[in-house]
This record gives structure tokens, sequence and C-alpha cells, in this order.
């Protein structure tokens, strides 16, 4: 079983630490390649794991929270849970484990649905798809399970007013119910029903998540994280349309001051940025500016 924290107040998994990536990977790219290191060596953990994986979702699981849950074998999800993907939101892409699994799991149309509009997906909504096996009610009136709470039940139940709240207990009677069931089929048999099972996933993965990992380190170095995660940071809005209408406008989209084009005629130096009016150097005006 994988469950990334037990505390129903808790999400299952939120995936990276978006004011980590700002505060780091903005800053040096390159060690953006390492974290992706680490983090495929961890997806990899669960999926080359020679006995089925369980995903416990008694949160929200959202970013590299859903790629984890992706890389299980079965997964059971809270009734007050959901799923998300956030990268093309915060200047990021979801490619370690959901561009290439989301389609095989859920088909072409939803995987790009869930990637590109970054909208929630409830509890019987993912099972509906094919994200999850099971949904455990988990909302509870006066001690009593709710069955298909309303989202205004599931409020008032993670914030514990009017005699709402969260009972774990039918999820871990749901996960428990398939570990037993597992548990009474022979393990070599299963084991290589994996094994085979995780073709498409595999070849899916090793395709791509090379060039997913310096992919990524490199756009870490352009506007768009940026921005994106910046505005995640400050709790604003993230300024989409500014870089549109800059490209528009014929100036650089991918460089917060241009591309680094001008040479200082005073001091020699090279690689200023474009929209720089001062020589960054020596102070030497450029363009003809006063």
């Amino acid at each position: 079983m994988f469950a990334d924290n037990q505390d129903f107040s808790q999400p299952f998994c939120t995936g990276g630490d978006v004011k980590e990536y700002e505060a780091n990977y903005t800053q040096v790219p390159r060690d953006y390649w390492k974290y992706m290191g680490l983090f495929k060596a961890y997806i990899e953990s669960i999926v080359n794991t020679g006995k089925p994986v369980i995903a416990r979702l008694n949160g929200m699981a959202v970013g590299g929270g859903n790629e984890s849950q992706l890389a299980c074998d079965l997964s059971v999800i809270a009734e007050h849970a959901f799923i998300a993907q956030v990268g093309t939101n915060v200047g990021s892409v979801a490619c370690g484990g959901s561009t290439q699994w989301l389609p095989i799991t859920v088909g072409d149309r939803r995987a790009r649905e869930i990637l590109m509009l970054n909208e929630r997906i409830p509890a019987y909504q993912a099972l509906e798809w094919g994200l999850v096996n099971r949904v455990a009610p988990s909302v509870t009136k006066d001690g009593e399970f709710i069955e298909r709470a309303t989202p205004e039940q599931i409020k008032k139940a993670q914030k514990e007013q009017d005699g709402y709240a969260i009972n774990l207990r039918k999820l871990d009677e749901a996960v428990d119910e398939l570990v037993q069931k597992l548990i009474n089929k022979f393990p070599e048999c299963t084991r290589y029903t994996k094994q085979n099972v995780n073709f498409w996933k595999d070849l899916a993965w090793h395709q791509s998540i090379g060039h997913a990992r310096d992919w990524l380190s490199i756009h870490y170095s352009s506007w768009e994280p940026l921005e994106g995660m910046q505005a995640f940071v400050e709790k604003r809005p993230a300024n989409y349309l500014m870089l549109r209408e800059r490209a528009a406008a014929g100036k650089s989209s991918e460089f917060k001051w241009g591309p680094y084009s001008q040479t200082c005629g005073e001091c020699g130096a090279t690689g200023i940025p474009a929209e720089f009016n001062y020589c960054g150097v020596c102070g030497t005006s450029l363009n003809g500016n006063e």
C-alpha cells in the first residue's frame, strides 16, 4: 500500500514544492535535472516493485501526487479527495508520469483535458474515468457515513462543522479488501502479470522521461516558470496574456528583458538584454538613451 500521508486533514500528495522550485530552480535551472533524477528513481521504485502497490488516496492527489498514484497498480480514493494537474498553470509540464500514463489510463481526449485545463477531478468522476478502482465514503454526519456527499457537505466535513466530519475507516476497509484478495493469488504469477501489464507504461515512460528531464531543466531558464511560480508564491493570478501580448508586439516572450543581443560600444560588454537602456558594466547609455 502507498499512503503518502495518514492524516485526513492533509493531502495524499501535492507533488513538487512550487515555492522550492521558484526559490531554487528558476535561479539555478541545471539543478532541476538533478532533482528530476531523484523523482524518476522514486516513481520507478513504485512501478518496478515486485508486488502490487495500492494507492490509498486519503486527500487530494495533485501534480506529482497524481503521478505517484498512476505509478501504482490499484487505487482507492476517499470520497472527499480529488485529483488534478497544475503544470500549465505554474509554468511546468506534468511529464513525470502524467503525460505518459494518462492517455493509457483515461484515453487521449480526457488526458488532454486533465493536463491542459488543470481542473479538479472529484472522486466519483475519477472512478468513472478510470483514474481509480474504488471510491470509499469518507464524510460522516453525526457519526453516520453519507453516500455521495455533496460539495457543501464535504466542505463542512473538512472544517468539522454542524456535525460533519471526515472518517477514513471505510477507506482502510476498501484497501484491506483489495489486499486480502491479492494475498489469495499466486505470488509469482501476480508479479509476472504486473510485469507484462507494465509494458505500455514502460514504453511510454522510457521513450520520454530522459528528454523530459532535460527539457524541464532548460525551461527553468525561461520566463514562463518565473512568472507562473512567482505568481503562485505571491498568491496572485499569473499574467498569462502578458507573454502572448509581448510576442504579438514583436518582443520576447522567453526573456524578461529581451534576448541578449546588445553590445556596449564604450566598454565592449556583450550579451546585454535588448530592452536594457544602459550597460550594466559601465553604465553607458545604449540605443541613444540619455
